[in-house]
């Protein structure tokens, strides 16, 4: 019996790496949509930094939310691809008529922690089972959230 998929990773290795990913994609849903509300509903003094900063970080968000379900595809597995699977999975919750600079920018570094902690958890997974693509992935978004955060936490201080 073969338990190697189609790139040569162990099926049962890439079922759990894809369990993952499909908690980080469900996540990067959520953290997408709460980003459009911002950048629709933003009001107040920074209305004018935060909307073009929102749509900069929703804009990159969805090109990572496709890396994601591609790369769950590529390892053999299914991403998740309804709104009730992403909210059950997510850990991110929904921001309803949030519009204030500081709130909604408090609301995003929330997001990016969730997604960060996750995005380690896939490394170290990946790494362990020989996931040199996964962990790629997750390395190069990680630097990336890790330089956002700073820059929300500047922002913030």
């Amino acid at each position: 019996m073969n338990t190697l998929n189609k790139i040569g990773l162990e099926k049962e290795d890439s079922q759990q790496i894809a369990e993952k990913l499909n908690q980080l994609l469900a996540n990067y849903h959520l953290y997408y949509q709460n980003l459009r509300g911002f950048h629709w509903n933003i009001k107040g003094e920074y209305f004018f930094q935060l909307h073009v900063k929102f749509e900069e970080l929703y804009t990159v968000a969805l090109t990572k939310i496709d890396a994601i379900a591609e790369r769950i595809l590529t390892i053999g597995q299914q991403p998740l691809h309804s709104f009730s699977a992403y909210l059950n999975a997510a850990s991110i919750q929904e921001a309803i008529n949030v519009s204030g600079g500081k709130e909604t920018v408090a609301a995003t570094q929330a997001g990016l922690n969730v997604i960060l902690n996750l995005e380690r958890e896939i490394l170290s997974l990946a790494a362990e089972k020989g996931d040199e693509g996964t962990v790629a992935l997750m390395s190069e978004d990680i630097n990336e959230n890790e330089k956002t955060l700073w820059m929300l936490n500047a922002f913030m201080s």
